[in-house]
């Protein structure tokens, strides 16, 4: 039933991406690509594109940014190393995680959700909508858990 769940899942998430991509033709000059920093500033993905009234952030792993390394101790403190790797991305994007709409939560071991859900919780004053689904091959770098949100880009005409 779990694999069931996680192939359904994948294919609501690739239908919606589809359906977006339809409906809201990108052009190249509306992108911007943020670059990782440092130590992951070679990686072959942007942390995040910004795109129009949105800022997609790719998912985040509990990785310390200086040393490309995956912070110890398990899915507690992985967790509040992701979510501190997601508010610093969207700092640099010039948002907050109050501009979050909405995460998905990939986790390596579903059982471990009320560890990653303690930490996860701490960094948001209201809630943004949320889905969580375990993996069955696992995540790179060997990591419990890894998460994407989408955010409300800053508004450029706000005074």
């Amino acid at each position: 039933m779990d694999a069931f769940r996680t192939t359904v899942v994948r294919k609501t998430i690739a239908a919606a991406s589809l359906l977006a991509t339809i409906a809201t033709p990108v052009l190249a000059d509306e992108l911007v690509h943020m670059a990782p920093p440092g130590a992951l500033a070679d990686l072959p993905f942007s942390e995040a594109v910004i795109y129009d009234d949105f800022i997609f952030l790719s998912g985040q792993l509990g990785v310390d940014p200086a040393t490309g390394e995956l912070v110890e101790g398990g899915i507690g403190p992985e967790t509040r190393q992701t979510m501190e790797n997601i508010q610093a991305t969207l700092a640099r994007a010039g948002a907050t995680m109050n501009d979050v709409i909405k995460c998905t939560v990939f986790m390596a071991d579903i059982e471990e959700w009320a560890a990653m859900n303690a930490e996860y919780v701490k960094f948001f004053d209201r809630k943004p909508a949320r889905s969580a689904l375990g993996t069955a091959g696992g995540i790179a770098l060997g990591a419990r858990a890894e998460i994407e949100c989408l955010a409300a880009a800053p508004d450029d005409d706000a005074e």
